[in-house]
């Protein structure tokens, strides 16, 4: 047996009550649950952030000055020194044959209760020479009894801590709970996963990840642990697509003349990429289980066209199809499209949005019910419990991040198992979308339509704002338009609306008093905002200020300059979303990041945006900067937090512990199976509270 490392009694259920461990009171639970942490097995997961080698003392007359090192000695004096009011030092001579070392505390006059002469004790500490003399200003120490050393002569774990439960406190709460309660803890993994992939059973793999005997037993519990959450996430996620896979869907019908009459109307020729997608959707719609999947693309790719057309051929099969769109905007917005692309074709689509007056939405919600209309539009109006299919075959969601997996679900619950299409313009690596979308079957559109222009960024500084105001009045002065985006300030909609205010006051009447100049933010009523973007499309407006209201799917094709004020504020994803708004028609367009990036990654994101428009390296980048947690500007609703594994570093493991949830599901559907049952309760205890993603009613 290795050293430390023992079999403990089996003391109860690792779901016990922390109060259940010696030394934690209800002061010290409070602290605790400000970690996360709320049961045993939370604390025995909450792993180190780092680890110290302290395992080699050194000789007290080996040390130099300045360097940190761990000692071993026996104390042979110890007092407290009060140079000033309020100030305590404790000081301790320790010796270990070679040399004396004095050990400095400064303002914890209770050492000198738990430090007593004769005692052995290990220092850690930073060595200086004072008065000829050699100092230790501990940072760690421990009086050496009859257990192991906990926090030094070994490799010591470094907790994430909180104010008033530092690292060595839960160091050593930690290792009672291990002492007390690892054998509450049962194996789940199947025993053939185990020994296919040479993983450590997981009562060992958890006393390594916290109190490894040397860095190699750190690398295989971390390596068990990482495919451990990997492979429950993936065996989560895959139940789901599996489930949804094998439900009885609408069987829709091949091609007629509707869908037909569709692609001959449009004015332009779907890209290869389009094509492929379009096939995918069409044997999707065509088969006999339902529909999930969707449809990534970059800005401007041409995602549209593709759900007119799958709305189409739901409407030629007899059923109606609704569209969900983030905001009210782009609602109005795909509401004209739609219609433009299928009134002609004798299609009725409806807009519905939360802000119409109480009668026409009435007769809108009346017409639904009865089957008159046959698309609709809208935000998330539309799952609103008032809002009734007579008979929905497809629905469609757009900008899918904008939304929570469970409003998804709310939408398809519409009707009797409808297809399900979702868009998103936010390019996702494939190593992210495995994780967040991994109930889907995806489709990439990695072709923009010919004719789309390059959009040239450039990075300038606060100095050279004259420049930028320059370039706007040419590009006004050629009949071009300007998208002003104000300072990110905070994540505060009240204080970024101030500063919208403020920019657009300052512009008009300093900088550009002969322009018209437009304001959009999300605080306006939706009246006031669909006049201002209606004057802005149809250019009696040069320069609007906005908010990034603006950022999802307004469509100015006229508009060729989007400035972004503050840009280093902003994550890659959203500066990206930010630029697709210009090069949307014939014109050259630019985008303009004025920004004095303080932090190395502030200017690694305004390199990354200079130097490429390819969204999905741009979002592989975003990943690597901002880390998966927070890859969309808020965490994904409906995830569990990832507690160890980096879906980065990690992408290996990633692909194997999907594949091996995929081949578990594939024999055994819902974890029924005996050997799979502590599988299943573990599947199920991670989604708990993820806004039911894990919800297999």
């Amino acid at each position: 047996m290795d050293r430390l490392y023992k079999t403990p009694k089996d003391s109860g259920k690792i779901t016990a009550a922390l109060q259940s461990l010696k030394g934690v009171g209800p002061k010290r639970v409070r602290l605790l649950n400000r970690l996360g942490i709320y049961t045993i097995e939370d604390l025995l997961y909450h792993f180190p952030r780092k680890y110290e080698d302290r395992s080699l003392l050194k000789e007290i007359c080996q040390l130099r000055e300045g360097e940190t090192g761990t000692i071993s000695g026996t104390v042979t004096g110890i007092r407290d020194i009060r140079p000033r009011r309020g100030m305590t030092i404790t000081k301790a001579a320790v010796s270990d044959g070679t040399a004396t070392a004095f050990a400095v505390w400064f303002n914890q006059p209770f050492i000198k209760k738990q430090v007593n002469k004769g005692a052995r004790i290990i220092i850690t500490g930073k060595a200086d020479r004072k008065y000829g003399n050699i100092q230790l200003t501990v940072s760690d120490y421990e009086v050496i009894d009859d257990q192991e050393p906990l926090h030094g002569a070994r490799i010591v774990p470094v907790y994430p801590a909180t104010e008033g439960l530092p690292p060595r406190v839960l160091r050593s709460v930690i290792k009672s709970a291990l002492d007390e309660f690892l054998n509450g803890i049962r194996e789940f993994l199947p025993p053939e996963v185990l020994d296919k992939y040479d993983l450590m059973p997981l009562d060992k793999a958890l006393y390594s990840i916290h109190f490894p005997n040397n860095p190699d037993d750190t690398r295989k519990a971390r390596r068990r642990l990482v495919f451990e959450e990997l492979f429950v996430l993936q065996t989560g996620i895959c139940m789901l697509k599996v489930r949804e896979g094998k439900t009885a869907g609408i069987c829709h019908k091949k091609n007629g003349p509707l869908t037909d009459g569709l692609m001959k109307r449009l004015p332009f020729k779907l890209t290869g990429a389009q094509k492929r997608v379009l096939e995918e959707i069409y044997r999707d719609m065509e088969n006999k289980t339902t529909m999930n999947r969707l449809i990534q693309g970059d800005v401007g790719s041409g995602k549209t066209v593709l759900a007119a057309a799958a709305l189409a051929k739901t409407v030629e099969s007899g059923y109606q199809g609704v569209m969900m769109a983030p905001t009210e905007i782009l609602a109005a917005q795909h509401a004209e499209g739609l219609t433009e692309l299928l009134s002609p074709l004798g299609v009725q689509v409806a807009l519905l949005t939360g802000s119409m007056a109480r009668r026409e939405k009435e007769d809108i919600l009346h017409s639904i019910e009865e089957g008159r209309i046959d698309v609709v539009v809208g935000t998330h109006a539309l799952i609103q419990e008032e809002v009734r299919f007579q008979k929905l075959g497809l629905a469609v969601t757009d900008e899918q991040h904008r939304f929570g997996v469970k409003q998804r679900a709310r939408l398809r619950d519409k009707g009797e198992n409808p297809d399900i299409l979702v868009m998103t313009a936010t390019p996702i690596p494939r190593t992210l979308a495995l994780t967040v979308y991994g109930d889907l079957d995806i489709s990439v559109i990695d072709e923009l339509p010919p004719g789309r222009h390059e959009i040239k960024t450039y990075w300038v500084s606060d100095a050279e704002k004259q420049r930028v105001y320059n370039f706007i009045r040419q590009q006004v002065s050629q009949g071009r338009q300007v998208y002003y985006v104000c300072p990110l300030v905070e994540e505060s909609e009240k204080i970024d609306i101030t500063a919208a205010l403020e920019l657009a006051e300052l512009l008009q009447s300093q900088i550009f008093p002969d322009l018209h100049i437009g304001l959009v933010h999300g605080r306006l009523k939706q009246d006031a905002k669909d006049l201002v973007m209606k004057a802005f499309k149809n250019g009696t407006i040069d320069l609007l200020v906005a908010t990034t209201v603006i950022e999802v799917g307004i469509n100015v094709p006229n508009a060729t300059l989007m400035v972004i004020e503050n840009a280093d504020r902003f994550g890659l994803a959203q500066l990206h979303q930010l630029r697709g708004r210009v090069g949307r028609g014939q014109y050259r367009s630019y985008c303009i990041l004025v920004a004095n990036p303080a932090t190395d990654e502030g200017r690694a994101r305004m390199k990354i945006m200079s130097q490429t428009n390819d969204g999905f390296l741009i979002a592989e980048e975003d990943l690597k900067l901002r880390g998966p947690g927070e890859f969309f500007g808020t965490r994904q609703s409906g995830l569990p937090d990832l507690k160890i594994a980096d879906i980065i570093r990690d992408i290996k493991i990633l692909r194997v512990a999907r594949k091996e949830a995929l081949e578990i599901l594939d024999r055994d559907p819902n974890l029924q199976y005996p050997e799979n049952i502590r599988l299943r309760e573990k599947v199920i205890a991670r989604f708990r509270g993820a806004d039911n993603y894990f919800s297999t009613s």
